[in-house]
């Protein structure tokens, strides 16, 4: 199967062509102000460069941050309405009780408390109220409202009530979208509302975004079936994300991820992703990129669905360079997708990281003859800079001190050229694109995350039922049944609910199933 794996960042929109033996070509074109036209210029060149005729193609994978600026910069989002289900309980903390000011009134600050929900075991503690949800309807459509988040108490262990409360509003309100917190969010209920709250305020962007991408793909004459990367590092197709963008989330570091275990051969290491904007670092294990297991905060709001354990400074190959009488300061400001016309190797006026690894002689780059009157002096303490900022973010990743390796990726890993610390470096072939990479090689996930009450099953009963779930939920979303396999099991007893309680989270990972 012939792919090609695309990966659009801030400052590059990074390309791969890959068939079974490994990468073919890659390359790297500019972000365009409009991220389309840098998708379609990608794909042209990497045809181009792969020598590929386009009806040669049987998939493009695409990982982009399109969705995530979205809520960061809180611009085309919707309006939407947050309707939880769990009256008489949960009253005490509306939705949206935790988020930001500027976001809840980005999107209508729009919620309501109805009756249903569940305890941990699936027992309700109120019946759904088919009047209270019709009413809350026709308050929405009053309101013009065209995207709903519906939240259940303990839905992952039965969302049954979600389901009956979306077939009520979808008869009430003809075309509206519905995004269930059970098919997004892990147990936990405020941050599982807070990621279908985000869901549905995207839903329309999403629709035009991906609309777009399906647009650019076919106007270069590829006719190969289109997938989007999610923050597993796994992919949905194109219609699975247009229904569920928030799990595009973080995606570009786990493709980064990804994409330096393939390349490198290496499972277990260290990453450091160096763009032109920011440095991204996370732990690989068993290849994947090791999960966060707290709740993490996108855009200033806590969330639950599934998300790597990555953290990330403003140091890239575009980062700006400059002077203080408080000493040197590197980033976390960047001419990004400007690097080409405003760092002084390509006749620009700004010092970049970019022009300090040109000048110490590292790379070749540019024109060094412009970053020739650099002082040697101001260049070293420039790079020892960038060693402490790099060398913190490892530390920060590791568990242990075992002596993993790091492996450095992407275009910026030009800043980077001995051991980070103590911890061997490894630059595998092909680093500048392994963002591209691990779009190319991503395969298809299913997860569940459910409480059992072991009163009234056996644990091996229950890790059996999790795992036929996960499976399924696998083929679902693509997968080749008999490539599946388990990657991830977590079993933890809930000491604080009766019955025995457990609950269990599952992960099953298969290769992409092509027609």
């Amino acid at each position: 199967m012939i792919r090609i794996g695309i990966d659009v960042g801030g400052t590059n929109t990074d390309a791969v062509a890959m068939d079974s033996s490994g990468v073919i070509a890659g390359i790297k074109a500019s972000t365009t102000a409009d991220v389309m036209t840098g998708v379609v210029n990608a794909l042209r060149a990497i045809l181009d460069a792969s020598k590929l005729e386009a009806d040669a193609i049987d998939a493009v994978m695409i990982g982009t941050t399109h969705f995530t600026n979205a809520v960061v910069q809180r611009r085309d989002l919707a309006q939407t309405a947050a309707v939880r289900l769990g009256l008489p309980a949960t009253a005490s903390l509306p939705p949206m009780v935790d988020w930001p000011d500027d976001l809840k009134a980005a999107i209508g600050n729009n919620a309501w408390l109805a009756h249903g929900g569940n305890e941990f075991d699936g027992r309700p503690i109120s019946e759904l109220d088919e009047a209270e949800l019709l009413g809350i309807a026709a308050e929405i459509a009053r309101r013009g409202i065209r995207s709903i988040a519906i939240t259940s108490v303990f839905s992952p262990v039965s969302a049954e009530m979600e389901r009956r409360a979306a077939e009520i509003f979808e008869r009430a309100i003809p075309g509206v979208y519905v995004t269930l917190s059970s098919e997004i969010g892990r147990i936990g209920l405020l941050e599982r509302e807070n990621a279908a709250i985000m869901n549905a305020c995207l839903r329309e962007l999403s629709t035009h975004v991906i609309d777009a991408f399906r647009a650019a793909i076919a106007q270069t004459g590829i006719k190969g079936r289109f997938y989007l990367t999610q923050n597993d590092g796994t992919l949905m197709d194109a219609a699975f994300a247009e229904k569920f963008p928030v799990l595009t989330f973080a995606s570009g570091p786990t493709n980064s991820m990804r994409g330096a275990a393939f390349l490198s051969g290496v499972k277990e290491a260290i990453v450091v992703d160096i763009g032109g904007t920011t440095s991204d670092v996370g732990a690989l294990h068993k290849g994947f990129p090791r999960q966060a297991t707290t709740a993490v905060e996108v855009g200033g709001v806590r969330t639950n669905f599934r998300m790597p354990d990555v953290f990330s400074i403003g140091l890239g190959g575009g980062s700006r360079v400059v002077e203080t009488g408080n000493g040197i300061e590197v980033g976390p400001t960047s001419v990004g997708y400007r690097l080409l016309q405003e760092a002084l190797i390509f006749g620009g006026s700004t010092l970049t990281t970019s022009d300090i690894a040109v000048a110490s002689g590292s790379a070749e780059l540019g024109d060094p003859a412009k970053v020739a009157h650099l002082k040697q002096e101001f260049i070293g303490k420039v790079r020892e800079k960038m060693r402490d900022m790099l060398e913190g973010c490892v530390e920060r990743s590791r568990l242990s001190d075992t002596p993993l390796p790091v492996i450095v990726v992407g275009g910026g890993s030009i800043l980077v050229d001995g051991p980070i610390g103590d911890l061997e470096v490894i630059k595998p072939n092909h680093y500048a694109v392994a963002n591209a990479v691990g779009a190319a090689i991503a395969q298809v996930s299913g997860e569940v995350d459910r409480v059992y009450v072991l009163s009234q099953t056996t644990r091996d009963q229950a890790l059996d039922d999790a795992k036929a779930q996960a499976v399924d939920a696998a083929v679902a979303a693509g997968a080749s049944r008999e490539t599946i396999e388990i990657v991830d099991v977590e079993d933890v007893p809930l000491a604080y609910l009766p019955g025995n309680a457990t609950r269990i989270r599952i992960k099953a990972v298969g290769e992409l199933h092509v027609d």
